[in-house]
């Protein structure tokens, strides 16, 4: 479920903000990312950014008319997992992790994985219990 061959996709404080302006506010071009962003960064700063962003496969491009315009590849939430199974193939013990994890999770996210687990376990697997 990786963006790219990258081990890990890693996001600076910068890309991170301009991700975040792409996911609340859908695609755009870089002039109304700048103004999404609450310190008012450089063309040529956001610019680089969305080129690395794009690199790392987290942002396409798509042109109108004169204008680039921006859109992420993934939304928030399979970033997200990206990152969670990527910092799970860093571990030596895949199964702790997984555990530790869950154990330091609110008790009402145990629940939601509890159902859904529970919702699209295969039928071979018991009697539902």
């Amino acid at each position: 479920m990786t963006y790219n061959d990258d081990p890990i996709t890693h996001l600076g404080a910068l890309e991170q903000r301009v991700m975040d302006a792409l996911w609340e506010g859908g695609p755009t071009n870089i002039k109304d990312i700048i103004a999404r962003l609450d310190n008012n960064p450089a063309y040529t700063t956001i610019s680089t950014i969305v080129t690395n962003l794009e690199r790392k496969g987290l942002v396409t491009s798509q042109r109108s008319g004169r204008t680039v315009i921006y859109s992420p590849v993934h939304s928030r939430e399979v970033h997200a997992a990206t990152l969670m199974e990527q910092a799970l193939s860093t571990s030596n013990d895949r199964v702790a992790s997984i555990l530790h994890f869950v154990d330091n999770i609110e008790p009402a996210e145990v629940q939601l994985l509890r159902t859904y687990l529970q919702q699209h376990a295969p039928e071979s697997q018991g009697d539902g219990s």
